[in-house]
């Protein structure tokens, strides 16, 4: 009887594993604690994350891209004075109100309609130690099924998505992927990055993965974006992550997970990349996305064609 037992356990486990491997992610977990300290003081009562971009918070242009690659639950991390993260992906009965009785149903219903992309859930990160701090915070809420990882400042402008293009390397190689962009080699210690072997255009199965590596010393000039597709297997790499400057790296169990005999793929992204942590990177995107606004993008162009004369 007792071995009957064990027999099932073990078909019931790897028929979860088998279930877990095939399935197209539906989470995502979107990585928004950080102090958000090189916009102080803007972000002293405001999250970094709902800094706009013209007339809409960074952070929902992450989960609209998320949604449209196919999540259906999205999970973030969060950290003190973040509740207008919140605030902002829930229903909004008294604004809502005010619009529909000033005739304004069209902002009436795209306030409304912020609120159910998805499924939103909060969890705490504790303290600020980093994205694979950040990552396991989450975990609870993932159960045993492959997951993505978004930076919650970090907008790159492609089509299909850098989410999409990541889904679909996953779906070939059923294994854990990163994003993966070109920076200027004299940057590189700014960075996680990697070394590896490119088994597609624009698909590398990596080989070893650095964080922050010296001056001078980068396998590459590929750096890892905080933005993932991760698989259960992978996340207990994540808790024997030891700290660099006080804070929890993704990079170091990457490629501890390489090293005990993973395989774990980057997907090089061609397009634009808004780092909208720092002011340069913001701007930037400011710029952009005026620049392509329905209402104000022609008058703005010509604005800045002005400026150039």
């Amino acid at each position: 009887m007792d071995h009957l037992c064990t027999d099932i356990m073990s078909y019931m486990s790897d028929k979860k594993k088998e279930m877990s491997d095939t399935k197209r992610p539906t989470k995502a977990v979107i990585l928004a604690a950080g102090f958000g300290t090189r916009f102080l003081p803007a972000t002293k009562a405001q999250p970094k994350e709902m800094l706009p971009l013209v007339d809409k918070p960074i952070v929902q242009y992450l989960v609209e891209e998320a949604v449209a690659a196919g999540m259906k639950e999205i999970i973030m991390v969060t950290g003190k004075n973040k509740r207008a993260i919140e605030d902002h992906f829930d229903r909004a009965p008294e604004l809502e109100q005010f619009l529909e009785s000033r005739g304004k149903s069209d902002m009436m219903r795209m306030v409304r309609e912020t609120a159910s992309l998805a499924f939103f859930a909060y969890v705490r990160q504790k303290e600020p130690r980093g994205t694979a701090d950040a990552v396991l915070a989450a975990w609870p809420l993932i159960g045993s099924e492959p997951f993505a990882v978004m930076s919650g400042d970090d907008i790159i402008e492609t089509k299909p998505s850098a989410l999409e293009q990541m889904i679909r390397v996953y779906e070939k190689y059923r294994a854990p992927v990163t994003c993966l962009m070109r920076v200027a080699p004299e940057t590189t210690h700014r960075y996680g990055v990697i070394e590896g072997e490119e088994v597609e255009s624009g698909v590398w199965k990596i080989k070893r993965a650095v964080e922050k590596p010296a001056p001078g010393t980068a396998p590459s000039n590929l750096a890892t974006i905080t933005k993932f597709v991760l698989t259960p297997d992978f996340v207990p790499y994540l808790e024997r992550v030891e700290a660099q400057n006080g804070e929890l790296y993704i990079p170091p169990a990457m490629d501890a997970y390489i090293k005990e005999g993973g395989e774990f793929y980057g997907c090089e992204v061609a397009g634009e990349w808004y780092d909208c942590g720092n002011k340069l990177g913001y701007t930037k995107a400011v710029v952009h996305f005026a620049l392509k606004h329905p209402e104000i993008g022609a008058e703005f162009r010509r604005y800045l064609e002005d400026l150039a004369l």
